[in-house]
């Protein structure tokens, strides 16, 4: 088995192990705020420790980067050891009101990109899967991106910050969309829209706000999946900015367009 796989397996069972306790913690926990509107339980805190004694227990010389950790976002410099990205619970608001949209994400950045990229869906059990360059997975069979080809016909997810204000332009976007396309959902958890757009349930997910842990698992996911990802104005995606535009290959210049003709503010 290639390293790659190796981290991917290493990933998923720890994922899995999260999911679990989050599941059985639900309506057990306390609840306390980070910031305004912004949520943590006492689950988030519990699961990624899981997560961090799993993966270091493994992999020793590997760093870690975890939401609950307080930590900036800086991209690791040249020549870092593999680092573990991970959102314990990323849906948390979801969680607490025990509204079943929440997953367990984990990304593993090396050498510049992210490698390898697990999200896990406990209510659902679903386990999404990639490692780069051996295809993209939901539980055991392949997944790939939707072949939706026009803007009207297309199921578009984004997200927003825990509070907008100072950010209202993203009420301009989300006026812009729904009248443009079939669809626009908001579901609260990035790492869930970026697993449903890789699998083709979604056609589409941009957002101005990401943490780079809200994307890290969903990422390779979505490349392996056939999807296209890049910053909002075209430019070339990096985790590490906030804004995201995510896509199957047929809309992602269709996208592109509106980003570039729409609403400004971003």
């Amino acid at each position: 088995m290639s390293q790659l796989l190796e981290w991917k397996s290493a990933a998923c069972e720890a994922a899995r192990k999260a999911g679990d306790l989050i599941l059985s913690m639900r309506k057990k926990f306390q609840v306390r705020e980070k910031g305004r509107f912004d949520l943590v339980t006492d689950a988030d805190t519990a699961s990624q420790k899981l997560i961090r004694e799993h993966l270091m227990a493994l992999f020793p010389d590997h760093g870690f980067l975890g939401e609950e950790d307080g930590k900036g976002e800086q991209e690791p410099s040249p020549g870092s050891p593999p680092i573990w990205i991970v959102d314990p619970i990323d849906g948390t608001t979801n969680y607490v009101h025990d509204l079943p949209l929440y997953g367990v994400s984990i990304g593993l950045w090396h050498e510049g990109k992210m490698k390898v990229g697990v999200v896990f869906d406990p209510p659902r059990n679903e386990m999404f899967h990639a490692a780069m360059g051996h295809g993209a997975f939901l539980n055991d069979s392949p997944i790939h991106t939707s072949e939706t080809a026009e803007l009207g016909t297309a199921l578009i997810t984004t997200g927003f910050p825990y509070s907008a204000k100072g950010l209202e332009f993203l009420f301009d976007w989300w006026e812009h969309f729904s009248s443009r396309c079939q669809a626009l959902r908001r579901i609260g958890s990035t790492a869930l829209n970026m697993a449903w757009v890789a699998c083709g349930r979604c056609d589409a997910f941009y957002a101005f706000d990401n943490h780079v842990w809200d994307i890290a698992g969903g990422l390779v996911l979505l490349q392996e999946a056939g999807g296209i990802i890049t910053q909002v104005d075209g430019s070339a995606y990096s985790p590490f900015r906030k804004d995201s535009l995510a896509a199957n290959p047929l809309l992602h210049a269709q996208l592109l367009q509106q980003f570039q003709g729409g609403p400004k503010g971003y």
